[in-house]
C-alpha cells in the first residue's frame, strides 16, 4: 500500500503537499462559508458561482497547460505556481480581515486561483512520474489522493473552528502560509534522482496532439465521459454539504466543517484500497460510479444531521475509488511525452465540468431544496456507470457468463454395512437402489476480453 514512500524524493513531495493540502482544503471551506452567511443571505447560486469561477478556467486554458506541463521543467513550474497561489490566498485574507472584502472581491480572486490552478494542476499531476517509477505510479497517484483528502480531514473542521473563533480571514492568511510548505519541499528535492521525462518538442500541431491522441484511444474518451458526468453533477460538495446543514439540519460554521472532515473518512479510505492495487481497471471505474450514485440517493433521505453525516463516509468512498482509478487509468496507460496534455483534458473535464453544473445544482438547492440536488448527484453516478457498463460489453466483450453445473448422479446401496454410494451409469436404479435427485450449482463468471491495442 505504501511502496512509494521507499523513495526519498516522493517523501519530501508528500510531505509539502500534506501541508498545502490542509491549508486549501481551509481556504475552500472559509471562502464557501463567507459567501454563504455573510456576504448573502444564504444564497446557494452564489456559492455555485464562486465554484465556477474558480475552476472554470481550468476548461479555456486547458490545451496551453497541458502543453506548458510537457514542454518545460514541472519542478520549476510548480515553484511559480505555488507561490502565485500563495499570493491570492494573502490578498483576499487582507480583504477579509480589514471588512473591506465584498462579493465581487470574492468572485475575483477566485478567478485569479482559478487560472494559475489551471496551469498548476497538469503539472502536479504528471510531476509524480518523475518521482517513482512506472511501476509504482499507480500507487503514487492513489497516496497523492490520499493525502489530499487526509488533509480533507483536518482542514475542513479546522476552517470550521478557525473562522469561529478568530474569522474567516486569518484562515486566508494561514492558508498562504502553507503554500510555502509545497515550495520548500521543490527545493529538497534531489534533482539527480528525478526520472527525466520526455519533452515535447517545439513544432506547429503540437497544443492540438493531445487531442489527436485522445480521439484514436476510446478508453480513455468513454473515461473522460464518466468524469465529466459526474465531475459535473455529482462532486457539488460544498453545495450540498453547506446547504444540508444550514437549510435542512439549522447547523453552524462548525458542523459544515464537520460533515467535510468526515466525507474525508471515507475518501481517504477509498484511496488507501486504490493503492494496494497492482494496476487501474475500468471494472473499478464502474463500480465506483454506481456505488457513488446510490450514496448520494441514501444521503438525499436522511432524517437527521448524524445519519447524513454517516451516509457521507460511503459518499467520500465511492467518488475517490472512482476519481483515484480514472486518474491512474489514464496516466499508466498514456505515452510519457503525451500525458501532460491529456492530464490537462481530463483535468479540465474532471474540474472544469463544475462551472457547468454548479450554477445549475445550486438553482436546483434553491428551488426545490439540496435533497433534490443530492438526487440529481445520484442520476449522475448511475448513469455514468450505465454508459461505461454499455462501452465495455459493446466494445470490450465484457460478458457474464452463467454456467449450470450438475452434480454426478449416484446411487445409494443398502447392504450390511450400511449405506454405500457408487457412481449411477444406469437410467433407472432397480430394485434396493434408490438415485438422488440431480443437484445443481450456478457459477457467474464475469469475463473482460481486450484485443490489443
Amino acid at each position: 500500500m505504501f511502496r512509494s514512500l521507499s523513495v526519498v524524493n516522493y517523501r519530501i513531495w508528500l510531505a509539502g503537499a500534506l501541508v498545502s493540502n490542509i491549508g486549501t482544503w481551509m481556504q475552500r471551506t472559509a471562502q464557501d462559508w463567507i459567501v454563504l452567511t455573510q456576504l448573502t443571505d444564504y444564497n446557494a447560486t452564489a456559492v455555485g458561482i464562486t465554484m465556477a469561477l474558480q475552476l472554470g478556467p481550468q476548461l479555456v486554458l486547458m490545451p496551453w497547460s497541458g502543453l506548458i506541463a510537457d514542454r518545460f521543467d514541472r519542478r520549476r513550474l510548480l515553484i511559480l505556481t505555488q507561490a502565485l497561489m500563495g499570493l491570492l490566498a494573502l490578498g483576499l485574507g487582507i480583504l477579509t480581515v480589514t471588512g473591506t472584502g465584498q462579493l465581487w472581491h470574492v468572485y475575483l480572486f477566485a478567478l485569479g486561483l482559478g487560472v494559475v490552478a489551471a496551469i498548476d494542476a497538469p503539472a502536479r499531476q504528471t510531476f509524480v512520474s518523475e518521482l517513482v517509477s512506472e511501476d509504482n505510479l499507480s500507487n503514487a497517484v492513489a497516496l497523492n489522493s490520499a493525502s489530499f483528502h487526509g488533509a480533507r480531514l483536518i482542514g475542513p473542521a479546522a476552517a470550521g473552528l478557525l473562522t469561529v473563533a478568530i474569522g474567516a480571514g486569518w484562515v486566508f492568511m494561514i492558508n498562504a502560509l502553507t503554500f510555502a510548505a509545497t515550495v520548500l519541499a521543490m527545493f529538497l528535492l534531489r534533482t539527480a534522482q528525478l526520472r527525466a521525462s520526455p519533452k515535447a518538442a517545439r513544432k506547429r500541431g503540437q497544443l492540438l496532439a493531445g487531442f489527436r491522441y485522445v480521439r484514436g484511444r476510446p478508453d480513455i474518451i468513454v473515461v473522460l465521459i464518466v468524469v465529466f458526468l459526474i465531475g459535473t453533477f455529482g462532486l457539488n460538495f460544498a453545495i450540498f454539504t453547506s446547504t444540508m446543514a444550514t437549510l435542512e439540519f439549522g447547523m453552524g460554521a462548525t458542523e459544515f466543517g464537520i460533515l467535510s472532515s468526515i466525507m474525508a473518512v471515507g475518501a481517504v479510505i477509498g484511496a488507501l484500497l486504490s493503492a494496494r492495487r497492482s494496476r487501474a481497471r475500468l471494472r473499478l471505474i464502474v463500480g465506483g460510479a454506481a456505488l457513488f450514485g446510490v450514496a448520494c440517493a441514501v444521503s438525499a433521505l436522511m432524517p437527521t444531521y448524524a445519519s447524513f453525516a454517516v451516509s457521507l463516509i460511503f459518499v467520500g468512498l465511492s467518488s475517490i475509488t472512482l476519481m483515484t482509478t480514472a486518474n491512474a487509468y489514464v496516466q499508466t496507460s498514456t505515452r510519457p511525452e503525451m500525458r501532460g496534455r491529456v492530464m490537462a483534458l481530463y483535468m479540465a473535464i474532471f474540474v472544469g465540468g463544475t462551472p457547468l453544473g454548479a450554477p445549475l445544482v445550486g438553482w436546483v438547492t434553491d428551488t426545490f431544496g439540496p435533497r433534490w440536488a443530492l438526487g440529481v448527484a445520484a442520476a449522475s453516478g448511475l448513469l455514468a456507470a450505465a454508459t461505461l457498463l454499455f462501452w465495455m460489453i459493446r466494445y470490450r466483450d465484457l460478458r457474464v457468463h452463467v454456467r449450470l453445473r450438475t452434480s454426478p448422479r449416484v446411487r445409494v446401496r443398502h447392504s450390511g454395512d450400511g449405506l454405500n454410494l457408487e457412481p449411477d451409469n444406469d437410467t433407472d436404479a432397480g430394485p434396493g437402489l434408490e438415485s438422488d435427485r440431480d443437484t445443481a450449482t450456478r457459477e457467474i463468471a464475469i469475463v473482460e476480453a481486450t484485443a490489443p491495442r
